[in-house]
């Protein structure tokens, strides 16, 4: 729902975190880069040359799937996605703290959702070839799976982060009830 800082400096783990949510957003841009070049590459030899590569549509449909799953992994991480921003503003501060707990919980279930099942279409799909290019039919669903996986890591991590600000804050409302 909203930010969740702690005053004490990044372990290892977090910096790991922040290391690997910086490649992902990197790959979701490269991503996005080849499905400019790709789709320029498609318009130029269907109209120009006249002679339309049949293996640029599944490429374009990897890329975007790329694009997408990395690109939405990274808003989980940044806690960037949807949300009721200002309900949360409005709302009794233990109610928003459990909430604040929950929510990454919802999104760490989804994303695992995603993540199998992306698997299982994924490899379900790797016999078959797709038409125009020497890939597999279900190459689409793996960067789908990866990107569940990635969201489910960084949701639980924002869920940690949440529970440790509510432990932190329990902290000081004791020391300010001596």
């Amino acid at each position: 729902m909203s930010e969740t800082t702690t005053n004490t400096a990044p372990t290892a783990a977090q910096r790991a975190l922040e290391k690997l949510a910086d490649i992902v957003i990197h790959i979701a841009v490269l991503a996005l880069l080849g499905l400019v070049v790709v789709q320029g590459w498609q318009v130029f030899a269907r109209y120009v040359i006249n002679d339309s590569p049949s293996w640029t549509e599944p490429v374009t449909l990897l890329l975007l799937s790329t694009a997408m799953s990395m690109g939405a992994a990274a808003g989980v991480y940044t806690n960037r996605h949807f949300g009721f921003f200002l309900l949360a503003e409005h709302i009794n501060p233990a109610i928003k703290r459990a909430i604040d707990a929950l929510v990454p919980l919802i999104i760490a279930i989804i994303g695992g959702f995603i993540a199998w099942w992306g698997w299982v279409l994924w490899i379900d799909g790797l016999h078959i070839k797709t038409a125009g290019a020497d890939l597999p039919q279900s190459v689409n669903y793996l960067p789908l799976s990866i990107g569940g996986a990635l969201m489910t890591v960084f949701a639980l991590n924002r869920m940690v982060q949440s529970l440790r600000a509510v432990a932190g804050s329990a902290d000081t409302d004791a020391e300010g009830d001596r």
